[in-house]
C-alpha cells in the first residue's frame, strides 16, 4: 500500500460514450444506438477474423469452445449480437450465444463445438447471417449407457509452461484424449480419482485441437504424482472427505500483512517488530473460499547483506508459512516489500546494483521454487522510479528463469503501480520484447485505490464513491493488458469498512475483474492491524463488512482457462 499522497492527480474524465459501452450490455439498445446504426441483411456484413495465433487460439479462433476474435469496433458491436446467427468461412450457420470486450478485441461465441481455425480463423471472415435455424451438428455426446465405475483414460503426455505431464498448471485440471468415450465419460458433476487416491468432482470440460481438458473442483494438481502416465478414473460414488467447490481459476484472495511490519526496525525481533501470520489465518480464509495469498516480506530480513546466503531464520519462516498454505490448499504469491528499496537506497545505485537485486531473487527462487504452494514472485512492491524500474524488473525476472521455469513472475508497474495511471507510467515496461513472450510466465501487478488521490489513505471521511468507480480506476490497466495480449493481477485494493458505497463499487469492481480473468488479492488480512478501517482482522475479531464480498465473488463460477484467459 502506498503511504504517500500525491500532491497532484489527474481528475479521472471518461466521457459518456465510454461509460455506456462500460456499464450497458453489448446486446443492449442502448449500446447499440451508441455503437452504429448498421443495418444487417442476410450476410451482406462480415468482419475480418484477428490475426493472432498461441496455446488458446488458432489463426484467431477459440481452442476450448466455438468462439472467433474481431475487432470491438462499432459496427461490429452492433451486427454481431447474442442471439442472432453468424456465418464462418467453411458455410457453418451457428446460433451467436455471447459477446464479449476484450480490450481491441469483440469475442464472438457461438454453440456447437469449437471451431477449426485452419478453416474459419484468419484472413477469413464472419459474417451476419438471417438463417432461422443454425447448421445441424452435434452439440451434445451421444446418449449411451453411463459408463461403468472402472472406466479410465490415460493422461495425455505432454509437459510446457502451461501443463505438467498433461496436468494444468494454472487451476485443477488434466488432458486427455477427446474421444466420444470419454466425452460421454467425463460430464460435469461426475466423480473421478485420481492415481494418487483424490476424489474430485468435474466442473467443467472444454475439448480442444483433438485434446478434452477435464477441469475439477479444488487446488491445482500435481502432474508429477497424477500426470502421464497415470489415468483419470471414474469414481463409484462421492468421497465422504470430498473437497469443496471451487472456481475454474482463483480470483479473489487477500494480502497476509505482518512479515513486512516495523521496517524501521532491522532486522528486528519476529513477535515484537514484525510477525509472521499464523496458520490459523490461512485456514480461516481458506474456509472463505480465499485460497489465494499474497504474502509481505522485507528484503533487508531475507538477506541482510547484498550477494550472501538467505539468512537461514527467515527462510525457515517463509517455509513455514508457504506450509501453512498447502495444508489448507492455498496458493502465495511471495511480495517483496521494499518500494523499490533497499536499506532505503534505491535499486540501481552504487551501493545496491541491479544485478544484487537480481541475485537475490534467484536465490530465492533457488530455495523455494519447487515448493508446491508458491504461485509465484512478486518482485517489488510499488516502484517509484520515473523510468528506472524496467531495466530492474527484467534482470530479477530473467534471474528467477535460470533456475525456475514454471512458477509465475509478478511484475509491478512504476508510480506506486497504480491501475490508474499505468499506460502513461509504463510505457517502457515491455520494451523489450522477452517481457511480452508468454513462455516466460510473467503476470503484470497493479495497485488501486478508490479515493481522490489514489493513495489508499482514506483521509476524507466524506467523500462518496460512484458505483463505477472501481470498474474506471481498473479499466485503464486491463485495457492494456489486452491490447498488448498480456496477463495481469490486482495485488493490492481495499476499501473503508465505512463506507458502503466504496464497498458496493468493490462489489461491481470485482464481477468486471472476473470477466477478465484478473485475480485480486485484497488489502488487507492478518495480524496487528488493530482497528485499520482497510482491514479484515481488527481488535476484538468483528467480522468485516468487505468479507462478505470478497466471499461472494470468491465462490462465484468462472469460466476462465488461466489468469488473463476468459473462454
Amino acid at each position: 500500500m502506498s503511504v504517500i499522497t500525491f500532491s497532484s492527480v489527474r481528475k479521472a474524465l471518461i466521457s459518456t460514450i465510454t461509460l455506456t459501452a462500460l456499464l450497458l450490455p453489448i446486446d443492449s439498445p442502448a449500446f447499440a444506438a451508441t455503437a452504429s446504426s448498421t443495418r444487417v441483411s442476410g450476410i451482406s456484413y462480415a468482419a475480418l477474423i484477428n490475426k493472432y495465433t498461441n496455446t488458446l487460439w488458432q489463426n484467431g479462433s477459440w481452442r476450448a469452445s466455438a468462439g472467433v476474435s474481431i475487432r470491438a469496433s462499432a459496427a461490429n458491436m452492433a451486427a454481431f449480437k447474442a442471439g442472432g446467427y453468424a456465418k464462418t468461412a467453411d458455410g457453418q450457420v451457428r446460433k451467436i450465444t455471447s459477446v464479449k470486450v476484450a480490450g481491441a478485441d469483440l469475442r464472438v461465441f457461438m454453440e456447437g463445438p469449437a471451431f477449426d481455425g485452419s478453416l474459419v480463423g484468419y484472413p477469413k471472415k464472419l459474417s451476419v447471417s438471417n438463417a432461422a435455424s443454425a447448421t445441424p451438428f452435434k452439440s451434445q455426446p451421444a446418449i449411451v449407457e453411463a459408463p461403468a465405475a472402472s472406466y479410465a483414460a490415460l493422461i495425455n503426455k505432454f509437459t510446457n509452461s502451461y501443463w505438467s505431464n498433461g496436468s494444468w498448471r494454472a487451476s485443477a485440471g488434466v488432458s486427455v484424449a477427446a474421444t466420444s468415450q470419454n466425452l460421454d465419460a467425463f460430464e460435469v458433476g461426475t466423480r473421478v480419482r485420481l492415481a494418487d487416491g483424490q476424489e474430485r468432482t468435474v466442473t467443467s470440460v472444454k475439448a480442444a485441437s483433438g485434446a478434452l481438458t477435464i477441469f475439477m473442483n479444488g487446488a491445482v494438481l500435481d502432474g508429477s504424482l497424477v500426470g502421464y502416465p497415470n489415468k483419470l478414473r471414474v469414481a463409484a460414488a462421492p468421497a465422504s472427505s470430498a473437497l469443496a467447490e471451487a472456481p475454474a481459476v482463483q480470483l479473489v484472495g487477500v494480502a497476509l500483512s505482518g512479515a513486512a511490519f516495523g521496517p524501521s526496525v532491522l532486522p528486528g525481533k519476529h513477535g515484537t517488530n514484525y510477525i509472521y501470520p499464523a496458520e490459523s489465518y490461512y485456514k480461516k480464509y481458506a474456509e472463505q473460499g480465499l485460497k489465494l495469498v499474497r504474502l509481505p516480506f522485507l528484503w533487508e530480513r531475507l538477506q541482510p547483506q547484498l550477494n550472501t546466503e538467505l539468512d537461514a531464520a527467515q527462510l525457515k519462516l517463509l517455509t513455514q508459512s508457504l506450509d501453512f498454505a498447502q495444508k489448507h490448499g492455498v496458493k502465495v504469491v511471495l511480495d517483496m516489500h521494499n518500494y523499490y528499496r533497499y536499506y532505503k537506497q534505491p535499486i540501481g545505485s552504487e551501493t545496491v546494483p541491479i544485478k544484487s537485486f537480481a541475485d537475490t531473487w534467484k536465490r530465492i527462487a533457488q530455495k523455494i521454487g519447487n515448493h508446491p504452494a508458491l504461485s509465484g514472485y512478486g518482485l517489488m512492491n510499488e516502484p517509484n522510479t520515473k523510468g528506472l524500474w524496467p531495466e530492474a524488473a527484467l534482470a530479477a525476472a530473467k534471474a528467477i528463469r535460470q533456475v525456475d521455469q514454471t512458477n509465475w513472475i509478478y511484475v509491478a508497474g512504476d508510480r506506486f503501480s497504480s491501475a490508474w495511471h499505468w499506460p502513461q507510467s509504463n510505457t517502457q515496461l515491455i520494451a523489450d520484447p522477452w517481457m511480452r513472450d508468454p513462455a516466460n510466465n510473467l503476470i503484470f501487478e497493479a495497485h488501486m485505490y478508490l479515493d481522490r488521490d489514489t493513495s489508499g489513505m482514506y483521509k476524507d471521511k466524506t467523500e462518496t464513491f460512484a458505483p463505477d468507480l472501481g470498474i474506471a480506476r481498473a479499466k485503464p490497466f486491463v485495457d492494456w493488458l489486452r491490447s498488448n495480449k498480456l496477463r495481469g493481477f490486482i495485488g493490492e485494493m481495499g476499501v473503508p469498512n465505512y463506507a458502503p458505497d466504496a464497498i458496493l463499487a468493490m462489489d461491481n469492481l470485482l464481477g468486471y475483474l472476473r470477466d477478465n480473468c484478473v485475480p485480486l488479492t485484497y488489502w488487507a488480512g492478518g495480524p496487528w492491524w488493530g482497528n485499520y478501517i482497510l482491514a479484515l482482522d481488527v481488535s476484538g475479531g468483528a467480522e468485516q463488512p468487505q468479507l462478505p464480498v470478497l466471499r461472494k465473488h470468491a465462490a462465484t463460477p468462472n469460466s476462465c482457462a488461466a489468469i488473463g484467459e476468459p473462454m
